[in-house]
């Protein structure tokens, strides 16, 4: 569907409505729900005893037109831990605003998930990272949230959270912790840990901003997963984050070097294997 406005998209009776059409077509209840970055829908081959819906079905949901997102949301079960993946999220850059792309979060929270685990491609800015590394988000800049573009903002609705929510805790550290352990037991190679910041898009940033978020602490930049955190911890979830680094920021002049979307779809095909092994031995143990 086209970007709309996004009034109708803050109330509660909408995220219900949506709820109630999804459980109304599925036996699945998710406890866990993944969201996808670029390139990485085939997490969802995880699950087995699959109920599968295209976004344009589902009442209330906007749809991915991004290349890297299938546009899906997928519901499974992995060793006995009911799941549902988002093939493909949303961006501000599409044109959607901040309520439509968290718009599924507060569904899923309606339907039972209680952990969300967002997955991305992002820009490496910690000069002791490479193209490949997978980073446990331990932190996030918001930089949007900034200059007032807050999912949480506008009435609060007190049947998914109060309204001044901590943020100190974002990312669950028994999770970090978890994912860290898993990855040295499935041979997925050390895990780094960093800090992810998240800009709008769809540029890709100068020389000058990559280095203005490297010294506000970032050691990754990518364009989603910020707002949805946001709104997984006003319902109430506890939340894994996933970076995969796709390629190098540029922070030296005259590079040759040149970010672009299709090294980063390329970057996800070689590794989607080892985060999926990863996340295959995470799940089971929540």
């Amino acid at each position: 569907m086209e970007a709309e406005s996004s009034s109708i998209h803050c109330r509660y009776e909408n995220y219900q409505e949506t709820a109630e059409w999804l459980k109304a077509n599925t036996d699945h209840r998710p406890r866990v729900a993944i969201i996808c970055g670029s390139g990485l829908g085939g997490l969802a081959e995880l699950l087995g005893q699959r109920d599968e819906f295209s976004y344009k079905d589902i009442p209330g949901f906007p749809q991915s037109t991004v290349q890297g997102h299938a546009g899906k949301l997928v519901f499974g079960t992995l060793e006995g831990q009911v799941c549902v993946c988002m093939q493909g999220r949303f961006h501000l850059y599409e044109g959607y605003d901040v309520f439509q792309v968290t718009y599924p979060i507060r569904v899923l929270s309606l339907l039972g998930v209680d952990t969300l685990i967002v997955t991305n491609a992002a820009g490496g800015l910690n000069p002791t990272f490479s193209v490949g590394d997978i980073m446990v988000i331990h932190d996030h800049i918001n930089l949007p949230g900034f200059v007032g573009q807050n999912p949480l903002c506008g009435p609060n609705d007190d049947r998914f959270g109060e309204r001044f929510l901590c943020m100190s805790d974002a990312y669950d550290r028994n999770l970090v912790n978890l994912a860290v352990q898993m990855a040295k037991e499935e041979g997925c190679g050390p895990l780094q840990q960093g800090v992810y910041c998240m800009v709008g898009g769809p540029c890709f940033e100068t020389v000058a901003e990559s280095k203005a978020l490297h010294q506000l602490g970032a050691d990754a930049v990518g364009m989603s997963t910020v707002p949805e955190v946001v709104v997984a911890r006003h319902c109430g979830l506890k939340v894994l984050g996933l970076t995969l680094i796709t390629n190098m920021v540029v922070m030296v002049y005259d590079s040759p070097q040149k970010a672009n979307h299709k090294e980063v779809l390329e970057t996800t095909a070689k590794r989607t294997e080892d985060i999926r092994k990863l996340l295959g031995s995470i799940i089971p143990k929540m």
